[in-house]
């Protein structure tokens, strides 16, 4: 039995906080530049470049890549073998709260009616899955509002089959528009229940961009809702363009005979996640 004590969770998550919001991941990054090179917009072109300069200033002058340093949400694998020496949501919540105030992030949390602010970015979201060994690891991926607000649900009928959850995809995308700051990832959760869907959608995000979904029929359907993504002429930021999306990615799960949950979680060009493993 391994033994993590609270602290270096503490040191740990807050390390993870200032590291998202300062530096791209190499696959958010590289995804980009190769949309640049595809980019048929002139326009569309000038605004991806600029979106990289953005991406190396943050990087190298250790500043946030959006203002909108976003929800921390994370997604926590616990060994059966691994005992924490302490709480761990308390010690996750604590590493946000030193991250956001001594890196200066901006705090977006507050209630959800009153609007009275946290101060702090807490509480996070943590889902928290049990698995084998005696490992630890902790994901973060802050999430803005701008693309939080133009995802959405929907509980379809069976019969609508593939067809209907295309169709609610792209009309999704097509809704949101240049809203959510595109080019876009695009998570969708297929099946579970209403709640696990969601849940899908937004772990769909954390898959490498571009990765092949191991399922074949789900990639070949990924494919297609990428393909015509990026017909709707969106464009990066909005301004029109044949970059809309740099991927779609979906995770599936076994649903109710009467279901079939649809769930869309759209992700800004600012695809931040970083991990550790303890």
């Amino acid at each position: 039995m391994k033994t993590i004590f609270a602290g270096e969770i503490i040191e740990n998550v807050k390390a993870l906080c200032l590291s998202a919001a300062y530096n791209l991941e190499k696959d958010a990054t590289d995804a980009i530049k190769a949309a640049r090179a595809k980019e048929e917009s002139p326009l569309g072109r000038d605004t991806l470049d600029q979106i990289i300069t953005n991406i190396s200033i943050a990087r190298h002058e250790s500043m946030p890549l959006c203002q909108d340093t976003g929800i921390a949400v994370f997604f926590v694998e616990l060994g059966r073998d691994c005992r924490i020496d302490g709480s761990l949501e308390d010690a996750i919540n604590e590493g946000v709260r030193q991250g956001y105030s001594e890196g200066y992030l901006r705090k977006s949390v507050c209630h959800p009616l009153t609007r009275k602010n946290t101060n702090d970015n807490t509480p996070a979201i943590i889902h928290v899955a049990v698995t084998s060994g005696d490992k630890l690891k902790i994901k973060i991926a802050p999430k803005g509002a701008g693309s939080e607000n133009m995802s959405r649900l929907a509980m379809l009928k069976p019969a609508e089959g593939v067809e209907g959850v295309k169709k609610f995809v792209i009309d999704t995308i097509s809704i949101a528009g240049g809203n959510p700051c595109p080019p876009i990832i695009v998570g969708v959760g297929i099946g579970g229940n209403f709640e696990k869907s969601a849940i899908l959608s937004k772990k769909a995000l954390l898959r490498p961009i571009g990765s092949v979904n191991p399922d074949n029929d789900l990639a070949r359907l990924e494919d297609e809702l990428l393909k015509a993504i990026n017909a709707l002429g969106i464009g990066p930021m909005g301004f029109g363009g044949t970059q809309t999306a740099l991927a779609v990615h979906i995770e599936s799960y076994p649903c109710h005979i009467a279901s079939l949950p649809v769930a869309v979680n759209i992700q800004c060009h600012a695809s931040r996640h970083k991990e550790v493993t303890f």
